[in-house]
């Protein structure tokens, strides 16, 4: 099989100097010229070369303003540029190595040293270009490998509930919505979101009998009822993630009030985690806006009204108001969720 060869673009004012550095590499390599600046660049920019040998003194545009260019352009700011030039002071080596050169040759050239540093840097240049594709794919490996972990933790903790299993995600975007308002960072507010479908993973580890009760529950099934928290935060805090760390503490403190009214600590304002605190806003809501074995949905507007009602005692009030403000936000996602909600029925 015979290897596709590889792009050199070379740069000289001087017809002599790119002969020369022509009849040095074009056995080995496919060959591109330019004769000034702007034509390096405008060549680059069309056919990406796998390196560049560039002269240094041009007129209108030297090489330094050229190799500058080339690194301010996402396309091209990768590419390895050898500077080639009769100037051989040590401050113009420097200044080359700053503006982004990977080796400076100095005129006139020897063959061996022009070939030896070309095929140095594109073998370089090859390797990693290959180690970054492996992180690439590396991690695209590891966000399935997470995106699958917190798909089966948020379903396990809801596998013998009787709702469809569209509420973890329903709420996990309103979660996420919420958080953005509140000024959380897109990021974070993102894992906030990949978070609160955990938030009810203890339930794994309480009864059938009471998780598919077609009634309310009573005062001692309510005790067992409760331990889902503690056993969520036991379940996520095996992992030191950021993102599961998050999740355990959602999971444990989703049931906290802002008046400390909640369980399982009794904790109060913000000693209750912020996260957990959003996700306490966006599970209510849910949890009133849809059919339980026990009642019929709420209407949106009376949900609304009971999320007024418990600001400042279950709901931090601020968190309540972010909520209102993105009304028309947190219809959408319901609507689009609830579509999905009735193509599983």
């Amino acid at each position: 099989m015979t290897l596709k060869k590889q792009r050199v673009l070379i740069t000289d004012d001087e017809p002599n100097n790119l002969q020369l550095m022509r009849q040095i590499l074009r056995d080995d390599y496919h060959i591109s010229t330019a004769t000034d600046g702007p034509m390096a660049l405008e060549v680059a920019s069309k056919v990406v070369p796998d390196i560049i040998l560039l002269d240094v003194m041009m007129p209108g545009m030297d090489g330094y303003e050229v190799c500058t260019r080339l690194k301010a352009n996402p396309e091209t700011a990768r590419i390895p540029v050898i500077f080639v030039s009769a100037r051989a002071e040590i401050e113009d080596e420097d200044r080359g190595f700053q503006v982004g050169a990977v080796d400076y040759i100095t005129k006139p050239v020897s063959r061996p040293i022009v070939l030896a540093r070309t095929a140095t840097h594109l073998a370089l240049y090859d390797q990693q270009r290959a180690c970054e594709e492996r992180v690439v794919r590396k991690t695209a490996e590891l966000a399935c490998s997470q995106s699958a972990a917190i798909h089966m933790l948020g379903e396990a903790g809801h596998y013998n509930d009787t709702d469809t299993g569209v509420h973890i995600w329903r709420m996990a975007a309103y979660s996420g919505a919420i958080a953005r308002r509140a000024g959380w960072h897109v990021d974070r507010a993102a894992m906030l979101a990949l978070a609160a479908p955990m938030h009810d993973t203890g339930k794994i580890g309480i009864p059938d009998a009471i998780l598919k009760k077609p009634a309310r529950l009573d005062a001692e099934e309510w005790v067992v009822m409760k331990t889902h928290t503690t056993i969520g935060h036991s379940i996520l805090s095996k992992s030191d993630t950021p993102l599961f760390r998050m999740a355990a503490d959602v999971a444990l403190s989703h049931h906290e009030k802002w008046n400390g009214e909640g369980y399982p600590a009794g904790l109060s304002g913000v000693d209750i985690p912020e996260s957990a605190r959003i996700v306490a806003i966006a599970d209510v809501f849910d949890a009133l806006t849809m059919v339980r074995p026990y009642k019929k949905a709420w209407p949106i507007d009376a949900a609304l009204a009971e999320l007024e009602r418990g600001s400042g005692n279950h709901f931090e009030p601020r968190l309540v108001a972010c909520f209102m403000e993105i009304e028309s936000e947190i219809m959408e996602i319901k609507a689009k969720w609830d579509r999905r909600e009735q193509a599983e029925l």
